[in-house]
């Protein structure tokens, strides 16, 4: 049975040095890269010059190391906080979102369609997380009061720092990193921003995302009027920045015909094909195959206007001439144009690239959202986005009604809130990963005294009641009660397993707390729940996958995913554990599942040899313990 001795998140550059080693196998030499044998390999790809194109800021260099570092961290479930744990597909992360995002790696990777995330905007006021890139989960331990009795307070950015923008720009990129490789690769991220930080931000997604794969800079109308009291202009936008990760794989979506435009499409001459509009016969493109006279039905003659031409030849013209395409007005004695009927256009328009409030929602009517929702005490956010707004987003970006949509800022909640309300309408089944960090609120706030001492519980408490009302909104639709407006609770901490501490001296004191422990390297305040998420998670499975249980005297099993992984880390673990997992086996389709023990919880060896060939005679290899 192989021991599993360490769990960490995906190592992304033992990852990425396997990639290269697939491409260029020449270039390593003893397990080690040859960089010279590279270059000789890329030729003139190579950038020799000291002064090229880039972007760069203090401390870059440390920030693209820290996207590749392994996290030791793991993410504690929470049952208590959560709603309808058992069936429900969503997910809320309490956490730093860059060591969530390294933990998410092998779970998630190339399975997120659509990302949205509303960072901090950089203003001077708003929270941003100093990173601690020696030992960042240590440091969130200690700045969210586990690992301090007195907690610490976090930090902003102000302006007065001699490292603003490197400030917000060293906390932005690992974790910009870290989400693309999450993206499918039909995945597209939707990044909101003001001017503040705009420009670095279209920057530096360039060169995380690659210039190439940038769709467009939208600017959302997000107030209704102007602010008097501004000291220069009134700022009454938002900028959204999209980015796919190819764009081989992704277009937008059309979005939904307005009312009105439709409306414009008549048909005063009753045709059998229905409504029309009189489209321009011209184009500015001069082509003298298309410079010719048309006749109209009273005799008169038509050129195309100076420096034009038609905008189909002669030949073609006589057929929807022939097909009653074209018109010459009510009296025929206008000039031609053709009929563009509204059976046959697009059913939809692309997107553009202003957003009015009226179509996406505005920042009043998202504060109305929340305050509704929370009718008896102010929650502390200035600027939340409106769910028209995030619904807007997701009818655009998707790929499918089941996609998985992930906001790793997840401030107020919108994000969930939209994808449930969506779901809601066209009875889809999306998914929806939010984190966010347990951000402390002001000790004088309506929401600290109301009991809400972070905004990460405002955040949850939020996705709750919005789930209750869209059911109550839509009570009479059937197959409502079906909707998930449930989700799963995990929370950031630190390993379940204690690990030898290399860093420290007293080797005698490790020894002296192993047997304390009776041997065992499962931490004595951490559920067995603790450690199967944290198997799940290092593993590569996803965290909302069903969960079987079953009973066998002292020992709970747990089948993961329909017999994909079995799991027992029980402390008395007997052979009728094994046969009750064959028996499982015996029901599943999975042909190779992993099985996994505690490796303390057999009591001889002879129990932990019989538990392994009884597995065996089933055709079940994979054991390990841990």
């Amino acid at each position: 049975m192989e021991k599993i001795t360490e769990l960490t998140s995906e190592d992304i550059v033992t990852q990425n040095i396997e990639r290269l080693k697939e491409i260029f196998p020449t270039a390593f030499s003893e397990g080690k890269l040859v960089v010279d044998e590279l270059e000789a390999l890329v030729g003139e790809y190579i950038q020799k010059d000291k002064e090229f194109y880039q972007m760069t800021w203090a401390g870059k260099t440390e920030a693209q190391k820290e996207a590749n570092k392994v996290s030791t961290g793991t993410l504690r479930p929470s049952k208590e906080e959560s709603k309808d744990w058992d069936t429900t597909g969503n997910i809320f992360i309490e956490g730093d979102n860059l060591e969530v995002l390294k933990l998410l790696q092998k779970s998630y990777s190339n399975k997120i369609k659509m990302i949205y995330i509303d960072p901090p905007y950089n203003t001077g006021k708003d929270f941003v997380y100093k990173d601690n890139y020696k030992d960042n989960l240590s440091n969130y331990l200690e700045l969210t009061g586990q690992t301090d009795e007195e907690g610490k307070k976090l930090s902003t950015n102000t302006d007065s720092d001699g490292r603003y923008h490197s400030n917000w720009l060293n906390m932005m990129y690992p974790r910009l990193k870290l989400a693309r490789n999450l993206m499918a690769d039909d995945g597209v991220i939707f990044l909101s921003i003001d001017d503040n930080e705009q420009s670095n931000l279209k920057k530096l997604c360039d060169e995380i995302f690659g210039d190439e794969n940038f769709i467009t800079n939208v600017i959302w109308h997000k107030k209704y009027g102007a602010a008097n009291d501004a000291q220069y202009f009134s700022d009454v936008h938002d900028f959204i920045l999209v980015y796919c990760k190819n764009k081989t794989f992704w277009k937008p979506n059309l979005m939904e015909r307005p009312d009105e435009l439709n409306a414009k499409y008549k048909n005063p001459d009753n045709d059998s094909r229905g409504p029309w509009i009189a489209t321009n016969l011209s184009v500015k493109t001069y082509s003298k195959n298309n410079d010719y006279i048309i006749t109209g039905p009273n005799g008169q003659k038509y050129t195309p206007p100076p420096s034009r031409a038609w905008v189909v030849s002669q030949e073609k013209y006589s057929e929807l001439l022939r097909d009653n395409r074209i018109t010459f007005g009510k009296d025929g004695n206008s000039r031609p144009y053709s009929k563009t009927f509204l059976s046959e256009v697009q059913n939809g328009i692309v997107p553009i690239t202003i957003w009015n409030y009226n179509d996406f929602g505005h920042n009043i009517g998202a504060k109305s959202e929340i305050r509704d929702l929370f009718k008896e005490t102010t929650v502390p956010f200035d600027t939340p986005k409106p769910t028209k707004l995030l619904k807007q987003i997701i009818k655009i970006a998707e790929r499918s009604k089941n996609d998985i949509i992930l906001d790793f800022f997840s401030g107020s909640g919108t994000t969930a809130h939209a994808v449930m309300a969506l779901n809601a309408e066209d009875e889809g089944n999306r998914k929806c990963i939010s984190v966010q960090l347990p951000e402390p609120t002001d000790e004088r706030s309506e929401a600290y005294k109301a009991g809400y001492k972070t905004i990460a519980e405002i955040t949850k408490e939020r996705i709750r009641r919005a789930g209750e009302l869209i059911k109550k909104e839509n009570k009479d639709k059937e197959g409502i009660e079906n909707l998930d407006t449930g989700f799963r609770v995990f929370k950031l901490d630190s390993s379940n397993i204690n690990a030898w501490d290399t860093s420290v001296d007293e080797f005698e004191g490790q020894l002296d707390l192993y047997a304390e422990n009776n041997g065992d390297h499962i931490k004595t305040n951490r559920t067995e729940e603790d450690v199967l998420f944290e198997i799940l998670l290092k593993y590569g499975l996803e965290l909302t996958l069903p969960i079987q249980e079953k009973q066998i005297g002292d020992n709970t099993i747990y089948n993961i995913g329909f017999g994909s992984m079995y799991i027992c880390l029980s402390d008395h673990i007997t052979i009728e554990v094994a046969k009750t997992i064959g028996e499982w086996h015996k029901e599943s389709a999975d042909a190779n599942p992993a099985v996994i023990f505690k490796d303390s919880g057999f009591a001889s060896d002879a129990d932990k040899t019989n538990t392994i060939q009884t597995l065996r005679q089933v055709g079940i290899e994979n054991v390990k313990s841990i």
